[in-house]
């Protein structure tokens, strides 16, 4: 065989099996899986945005969710983040600092398998471990700056504070109330009847829960067979589309943040949650 003719023949090859994989990559992330449909985009304008704490959230279509995870990583991550690679599906994981040092290959591979990764505790050493965590020791990226205040426990002095740093505070429109002991079965009948009830909205878990990890396989079949589609948060330019609540809206963490901190939230590294109300 001469000289160009091995060329082109390995040339050949090596596009044959590229297309081979090419296809298995496209057939991996096909119709029957629940995928990621689009991303919307937040600017820095400093907002903050979930009905269940803030008068604003995010302009969502009906039956489109946004996936959020808190108080990570855990030994359960992994196993949160195999289920939503299983379904091509990428969320948001508001991470805390000291668990990103301690477990800094799962952030990595958060980052690594696209996911958006935000900050769930509020100091220059955190956002540095979530960062060194998820980009490397020289990081040449940081983290989106989205925060999430633990056990919602903000103020206005330190939503000023927040917002004055370019950071987007991310609250949420339902949750799972997987900080409470329950089997992934009711885990799952809960939180699809809060998401039917609403119809779209941010939604809170938490990866640092076992209950959860077990249920999402289930919980993201389900929202594919509901008609249910998952829209990532990324950062970016501004505006971020935005939606302002109706009439006679009233903030379900405030009275409880005013029953258990007094009238100040705080921030703090640990990411306890406050105990927090059932959604209206």
């Amino acid at each position: 065989m001469s000289r160009s003719i091995r060329i082109c023949f390995y040339a050949g090859l090596a596009a044959l099996f590229a297309g081979s994989a090419s296809a298995g990559a496209a057939t991996s992330c096909g119709p029957e899986k629940l995928g990621t449909s689009r991303e919307i985009v937040i600017g820095p304008e400093g907002l903050s945005v979930g009905l269940q704490s803030y008068p604003q959230t995010l302009a969502l279509a009906d039956h489109e969710v946004v996936l959020t995870f808190d108080d990570g990583p855990a030994p359960t991550t992994a196993q949160v983040l195999n289920a939503l690679k299983a379904e091509c599906v990428r969320a948001t994981f508001f991470v805390i600092g000291v668990n990103a040092t301690s477990m800094a290959a799962t952030v990595k591979r958060e980052a690594q398998e696209g996911h958006t990764i935000g900050y769930h505790s509020f100091s220059h050493p955190a956002i540095v471990a979530v960062d060194k965590a998820a980009y490397g020791e020289s990081p040449s990226k940081s983290s989106a700056p989205f925060f999430r205040f633990p056990g919602f426990a903000d103020s206005p002095e330190l939503l000023d504070y927040v917002h004055g740093r370019g950071m987007t505070v991310f609250g949420a429109d339902l949750w799972a109330s997987d900080w409470q002991a329950m089997t992934p079965q009711s885990e799952l009948a809960l939180v699809m009847g809060r998401l039917e009830k609403l119809g779209k909205g941010i939604v809170l878990f938490h990866d640092s829960k076992s209950s959860t990890a077990k249920m999402l396989p289930d919980f993201l079949r389900a929202l594919k067979e509901k008609g249910f589609k998952v829209v990532q948060a990324v950062p970016g330019s501004g505006p971020t589309p935005g939606e302002q609540a109706g009439p006679g809206w009233k903030s379900t963490t405030e009275p409880i943040i005013a029953r258990t901190l007094g009238s100040h939230g705080h921030v703090h590294d640990s990411g306890q949650q406050a105990p927090a109300a059932e959604p209206q």
